[in-house]
């Protein structure tokens, strides 16, 4: 369904645009329906960036992104709008999408107004419900209530029902539960497992490697705009290779653990780099240790790589 291609994303710095901060290096990935894709990495790390060249709110700087085998960076008008009813956003911050002076179902209206104009009011409010009841809301509990009288939880599932009145193939979910609380992160993990079981592309971006643990099949770590290991979550997370990898795991508290009971177990690299076992020393591709379990070049000052200080 989804492809990501080779794509970079650079961005000007300075008054006369002059500096180049680069976001995002020669990143490849993909999405199948029905399958949740985590992006792990820390603040900085390019994660959100991709999210938003995917839902077209970034352009490109090179490289591709396409579905179903189309290249989505040349779809305006028309076509973009096609997009958005297959592929939608939600964020970090519920409360930041809604304007307090209007009704929270108002994203709703919203969503009627651009796809659905000629659908009778009765049918139109029999799929609100049935997109609520997706979600596990109350339609008389959240219709027709202000934003400041919703829980974070009950906003962020509006925004989700929301997608599912367009019937979306992909969700890019890009920190969606960081701000909620222990419970209704819960809610909301298992109510996208749910959607995942009826064909929905998830792809999952965040910073908390037991979330995306809890939720995907498959599992890509970043660290500055580079994927440094991608492949089923049970392998990267169970069996990191990459010294960033290890040192990301190494740093989940433990609820057996204080503290200062803690080892110091991340972030050695093992012997040798397997990316220089197999490339040239200035190669910066990913190199596949085991079916389907990707890790990338260690060549960096902190990690190690003999071959990339030779």
């Amino acid at each position: 369904m989804l492809a990501v291609e080779h794509v970079w994303k650079r961005f000007r710095l300075g008054a006369f645009g002059r500096a180049e901060k680069v976001a995002v290096a020669d990143v490849s990935f993909g999405l199948a329906p029905g399958e949740v894709l985590s992006i792990i990495g820390e603040s900085g790390s390019g994660k959100s960036t991709i999210g938003r060249m995917v839902l077209r709110l970034l352009p490109v700087s090179e490289g591709r992104i396409t579905v179903d085998g189309t290249d989505i960076s040349s779809w305006r008008g028309g076509e973009l709008k096609e997009y958005y009813r297959r592929v939608q956003g939600v964020f970090q911050d519920p409360f930041s999408t809604y304007n307090p002076v209007f009704r929270a179902d108002r994203v709703f209206s919203m969503v009627r107004g651009q796809y659905f104009r000629r659908l009778p009011t009765a049918e139109w409010d029999t799929r609100v419900e049935r997109a609520l009841a997706d979600v596990r809301l109350d339609p008389r509990q959240v219709l027709g209530k202000y934003p400041h009288q919703l829980s974070g939880g009950q906003l962020q599932r509006m925004l989700i029902a929301r997608a599912l009145l367009l019937e979306v193939q992909l969700l890019v979910a890009d920190e969606i539960i960081s701000m909620l609380d222990a419970s209704t992160r819960i809610d909301v993990l298992n109510l996208l497992a749910d959607l995942k079981a009826k064909g929905l592309g998830v792809l999952f971006v965040t910073h908390d490697l037991a979330l995306g643990n809890y939720i995907s099949e498959r599992t890509m770590i970043m660290h500055l705009g580079r994927v440094v290991e991608l492949g089923p979550t049970d392998r990267v997370l169970g069996n990191p290779q990459h010294p960033y990898s290890r040192r990301l795991v190494a740093s989940v508290p433990r609820l057996d653990r204080k503290w200062s009971d803690e080892p110091d177990e991340g972030g050695h690299a093992p012997d040798g780099c397997p990316v220089h076992a197999a490339a040239a020393p200035e190669s910066r591709a990913l190199v596949e240790i085991e079916p389907g379990h990707l890790v990338g070049c260690f060549a960096s000052p902190d990690a190690g790589c003999p071959a990339g200080a030779a």
